[in-house]
């Protein structure tokens, strides 16, 4: 099956409207209906849902989205050229295909949207990182989307879900493990796109998780983070001594020997270092 809905292919799009992607906006178009159609399927049952799309370009994802019965899709877009291609998708599925151009991260997608809520994109590369941290790191959990399926290039992938000890570990992996469940669902190739990326792509799922992994103040565990990571090839009792004068004697109540390294230390670790300096704090206050 080359369709999954009564709209053209997705390469007659591209050619009616003039669709060649841009660098500059992070483009590469992914064609191939089946695969959005796969990619959709990831983000799990969407008819109870409503969907956020960052970047639809000419609207491959978004018509996997809507073909799998996704309740409403929002589709913020900053590219011009695509809204006329989008705006015929949005006539196939009335109602359900909500068009909003402009930057993604100067919106406020909450206005439009009704929970429960996933996103689903295939990320621009320029912005995709910048946007998963700000999913990340809202100032109440749990957060206002239940899961984020995700198209990252494949090294961005494997350090959402790197392990402690690997070269792809590091503030990313925290940052998406702690309070939520990371993990690649599918790889695809550069010749899955046009034009061919000079990378390999990645989809990521993640689950929101009620609480998160290890109590920690987030503030305070971002913070030691940073600063170990900033600088990962020192001990830590080096990198962390901005962070508390005290540090040494932390690291060791915290159960990490003061000469690990970043990389070394797990997220429940960190999370022990994080309470024992807010306690640090409190006694101070």
């Amino acid at each position: 099956m080359s369709q999954i809905d009564a709209l053209p292919p997705l390469r007659e799009v591209i050619t009616t409207y003039g669709l060649s992607a841009k660098k500059s906006l992070g483009q590469n178009f992914l064609l191939d209906l089946n695969l959005t159609a796969k990619i959709a399927r990831q983000a799990g049952d969407l008819t109870s849902s409503d969907i956020l799309e960052i970047g639809p370009g000419p609207g491959g994802l978004t018509r996997g989205l809507l073909a799998e019965g996704a309740r409403k899709v929002l589709a913020i877009e900053k590219d011009t050229r695509c809204i006329p291609a989008l705006e015929e998708i949005a006539a196939r599925y009335p109602d359900r295909l909500q068009i909003i151009q402009g930057d993604a991260l100067e919106i406020d997608p909450l206005a439009y949207l009704t929970p429960p809520i996933k996103i689903a994109a295939n990320l621009p590369y320029n912005v995709g990182t910048e946007l998963l941290v700000r999913w990340l790191t809202p100032k109440d959990w749990p957060p206002f989307w239940s899961s984020l399926t995700l198209m990252f290039q494949k090294e961005v992938a494997q350090r959402i879900t790197a392990e402690p000890g690997s070269k792809a570990y590091g503030r990313l992996a925290i940052l998406a493990q702690w309070r939520s469940d990371a993990r690649i669902v599918l790889d695809l190739p550069p010749q899955a796109f046009t034009p061919p990326p000079k990378v390999s792509s990645a989809v990521v799922h993640l689950e929101a998780r009620p609480e998160p992994r290890f109590p920690a103040d987030p503030a305070i565990l971002s913070r030691v983070v940073a600063a170990a990571f900033n600088q990962r090839r020192k001990m830590l009792r080096a990198s962390l001594k901005a962070v508390s004068p005290m540090i040494e004697d932390h690291l060791k109540a915290a159960g990490i020997k003061p000469t690990d390294r970043a990389e070394q230390i797990s997220l429940e670790a960190f999370c022990a270092l994080a309470r024992e300096i807010a306690a640090e704090q409190s006694s101070k206050s």
